[in-house]
């Protein structure tokens, strides 16, 4: 069966309504990219794709197949051994490899490689409105790996994904994750690594919880935070591994507030971290900017296990309570 033609998959509702005589409503087509008598690129199947459909992507490598998904509704998967979308010089709107412009989107086993734009902030995905879910993707020698812009009601997503790899360019801040002032950011079982000056991940969002990750830089990475959470907002970094190497532009592992609140009220609770210092140089494995947050901004820090030389920032009024340090094997 060729994807010329959508594969149609008759749901347990249609089946019921087909019983019952009544008029079936539409239903969800699923579109394959991959090699001939597939459909030859993702923007090809985007612009066939309707709401709520399903576009499934074969093994292999896609060169330039850069597109701007419109749906208020559709899953992007890749089947098998992950495909990999190569930016090849090619762009969508001057911002990213892929643009999703609002909706309800989901892109499964996707990897995101080599985006670059004009201004230098080229990503793998810019997700701009809606709801965007990333599920065991990979985002690597981007620019941005994946940067959002700053709509208040707009929510974010990952899961089980890497982000690594960021380009060198002279005098450029490459940020692994750039999210900007959405509603929600959740990232969780995720991998990240190799940054250049940027940050592991930088979060503007409202609410921002960061659960389960690893988030080493590693002997080759020159990133400068870990995780900022710049303008505050109510944030849960927990049960991670967060590692700062010797080649560090910054030395702080996680900052909060260094750039002064967005939002009427922010919140930190850190709880149940490692957090490695492998530098020989002291390191804030946590700092804390309580000057530049609304007055009484809680923060609670406990249960950390603190590895290498380093200290804590947490503000005058912080909670902190059963944290260990320990020297750096």
């Amino acid at each position: 069966m060729t994807s010329m033609r959508p594969l149609r998959r008759l749901g347990l509702a249609l089946t019921a309504a087909l019983l019952l005589g009544a008029a079936p409503a539409a239903w969800a087509a699923t579109w394959v990219v991959g090699p001939a008598p597939h459909l030859p690129s993702v923007a090809e199947a985007l612009r066939r794709a309707a709401d709520g459909d399903v576009v499934e992507v074969m093994p292999g490598t896609y060169r330039g197949d850069v597109a701007v998904i419109t749906q208020r509704g559709l899953t992007i998967r890749g089947v098998g051994a992950r495909p990999v979308l190569s930016a090849d010089g090619r762009h969508a709107e001057g911002k990213a490899i892929w643009v999703v412009r609002d909706g309800d989107i989901t892109v499964e086993n996707i990897e995101f490689r080599g985006a670059r734009v004009p201004d230098l902030n080229g990503a793998g995905i810019r997700f701009e409105k809606g709801r965007l879910r990333i599920v065991r993707c990979a985002f690597l020698d981007n620019e941005m790996g994946l940067l959002t812009a700053n709509f208040g009601d707009a929510e974010l997503r990952i899961e089980d994904s890497e982000f690594g790899l960021a380009p060198r360019h002279a005098g450029s801040l490459h940020h692994l994750l750039y999210v900007g002032r959405i509603a929600r950011v959740e990232v969780t079982g995720s991998r990240f690594h190799q940054g250049h000056l940027g940050h592991l991940i930088k979060s503007r969002a409202r609410e921002s919880v960061i659960t389960g990750n690893t988030l080493v830089d590693g002997p080759m990475g020159q990133a400068s935070y870990e995780i900022d959470l710049p303008n505050g907002g109510r944030a849960r970094v927990s049960g991670n591994t967060i590692g700062q190497g010797d080649g560090a532009d910054n030395l702080v592992l996680v900052a909060f507030g260094a750039e002064g609140s967005a939002w009427p009220d922010s919140a930190l609770t850190m709880e149940d971290n490692t957090l490695v210092n492998e530098a020989s140089r002291p390191a804030w494995f946590l700092r804390v900017w309580p000057e530049r947050l609304p007055d009484g901004t809680p923060v609670v820090v406990r249960r950390n296990r603190l590895v290498g030389t380093g200290r804590m920032a947490a503000g005058p009024a912080a909670v902190v309570d059963g944290n260990l340090t320990v020297p750096r094997p």
